[in-house]
């Protein structure tokens, strides 16, 4: 899985060169006016395709409402009832949000949480509280909405993690998963395919 995300990072440049290379190998003036436009293409590309993607892009794709973007629990929760809500709502991690009024961040627990800290030590996931076993606000990993969806997933990638919270200057505003990063990145794939097929055919 980590090696084919890091391939699908580099892919986007491979794909631009190889087809550059492709359209030079033309002849006489098809050749000087592929050669002429290679940088309008790529600025094109740069600016609609998925290296300009954020990950505003993605949270709108889910919608406020969207499952997994405001789900939390706190940190007096058990681990039993926070996996519950977790598969209740088909999802892989939950917010932690401390106890009382002013509920403030405080991490996140997810499925891989639950497995190393409780089933492999052999817890009592029903006596053992969320705050036990979080993954604290401190050691979290997070981004912006202005954040490249191709940096979410470079990050994502080198730490091993699965869920990544998107934060802004009012606090937590949604979480984003490696699936929805992956599921964008590959629309985009498609996307940028269309508009080299029609460059090619004279479309630009």
């Amino acid at each position: 899985m980590q090696g084919g995300l890091k391939q699908m990072l580099s892919h986007g440049s491979v794909l631009k060169s190889a087809v550059l290379r492709h359209v030079r190998l033309g002849s006489g003036w098809r050749q000087l006016m592929f050669v002429r436009q290679e940088t309008t293409l790529t600025a094109r590309i740069e600016e609609h395709g998925f290296e300009s993607t954020k990950i505003s892009d993605i949270l709108k794709g889910k919608g406020k409402g969207a499952d997994g973007s405001w789900l939390w629990c706190t940190t007096d929760d058990t681990v039993y009832d926070a996996v519950k809500s977790m598969t209740h709502h088909n999802v892989g991690a939950l917010v932690v949000v401390k106890s009382g009024e002013n509920k403030s961040i405080a991490g996140i627990i997810t499925e891989r949480d639950y497995l190393r800290k409780i089933i492999v030590q052999g817890r009592s996931s029903k006596s053992t509280k969320v705050g036990d076993i979080m993954t604290e606000e401190n050691k979290l990993i997070t981004v912006t909405p202005e954040t490249k969806v191709l940096k979410a997933m470079q990050l994502m990638t080198d730490n091993r993690i699965r869920h990544i919270p998107v934060i802004d200057q009012t606090g937590m505003i949604g979480m984003v998963s490696i699936g929805d990063v992956v599921r964008a990145v590959v629309g985009e794939h498609r996307e940028e395919l269309k508009r080299l097929n029609a460059f090619i055919q004279g479309g630009y």
